[in-house]
């Protein structure tokens, strides 16, 4: 632990300027909230109803800054770095996204905070099903963006996609192989799933880089993965006690999944409405924030 924070203080102090991603706004504060056996790195502010934003592989908790400073208005806005990744802490196991929900819930509980909104992408999703569908009655409204949830819908189609091989990338020898690379790694993943791979910023990209190379986070980004077939277990599971009823917005980028995301959360719930993003692909928040944020705000606000 010692030795991850040195690093983590060695990484604040040498990102330049220049490598800043857009800061969350002054009056939000950072937490360490321990919960279900881990640490996770929390950010709030805001005044309202909550809502919490969860990211996913390839970025943190920081992806989220221009949607917090919107959102921050009129909701308290709770923005945690998921288990083992970003400046949370990275603990052997417990990748699995039903083990992550119960972080979910542990970080509200540590908050005393009750019902919340809920905003997901990416791997993100995969932990707010997870949370969501183990409590049911304290989500109220749920945006999924670009990424599907396994076991659920068209998954064992989507896994044929070749542009999914990172799916079951990982093991000591791929640590190995990613060590001191790891933003040639991440390059990948940033220009092949965007619409406009220049979107997906310099400053953005030396960032996310230097958070990945951190001492155990490329372990628990491919653990992420690892658990995708026990995740797969977990959520048909959940969908045998019954679909989803909470309000729902599948987001796809046109570039990206598109109108697919709808047809996933339609395998999984009752009340889907579906949104796709033009001129985006993967990475929503980096590529179209502007559009990404009405969207989500608009369908938030509807639920008042």
């Amino acid at each position: 632990m010692l030795r991850i924070a040195l690093a983590t203080l060695c990484l604040l102090v040498a990102v330049p300027a220049s490598a800043q991603v857009q800061p969350f706004p002054t009056n939000f504060v950072t937490r360490e909230i321990p919960t279900n056996g881990t640490t996770l790195h929390v950010r709030v502010g805001g005044s309202g109803p909550a809502v919490v934003l969860l990211h996913g592989y390839g970025e943190t908790g920081d992806m989220w800054a221009p949607l917090a400073a919107d959102l921050a208005r009129d909701h308290t806005v709770i923005v945690p770095d998921l288990r083992g990744l970003g400046l949370s802490a990275r603990p052997a196991g417990g990748y699995d996204k039903k083990m992550q929900g119960g972080d979910i819930s542990g970080m509200l509980d540590g908050l005393h905070i009750g019902q919340v909104d809920l905003v997901t992408h990416d791997i993100g999703n995969m932990v707010g099903f997870a949370f969501a569908a183990e409590n049911r009655n304290r989500v109220r409204r749920f945006v999924l963006m670009d990424a599907p949830i396994p076991g659920v819908g068209p998954w064992e189609e989507i896994l044929k996609n070749p542009l999914l091989w990172h799916f079951r990338f990982g093991g000591p020898d791929m640590e190995r192989l990613v060590a001191g690379r790891e933003r040639i790694y991440l390059d990948r993943f940033w220009n092949e799933f965007s619409a406009t791979p220049a979107k997906f910023s310099e400053a953005s990209r030396e960032h996310y880089a230097r958070l990945y190379a951190l001492p155990g986070a490329m372990h628990a980004g491919f653990a992420q993965f690892a658990a995708f077939d026990q995740d797969a277990i977990d959520d048909r599971a959940f969908l045998a006690e019954g679909k989803l009823t909470m309000p729902m917005l599948a987001i796809g980028g046109a570039k990206s999944f598109g109108t697919t995301m709808a047809l996933v959360m339609r395998a999984a719930a009752t009340n889907v409405t579906g949104a796709v993003v033009p001129d985006s692909g993967h990475w929503l928040m980096e590529e179209q924030p502007a559009a990404t944020v009405k969207l989500v705000h608009d369908f938030l606000d509807a639920g008042k």
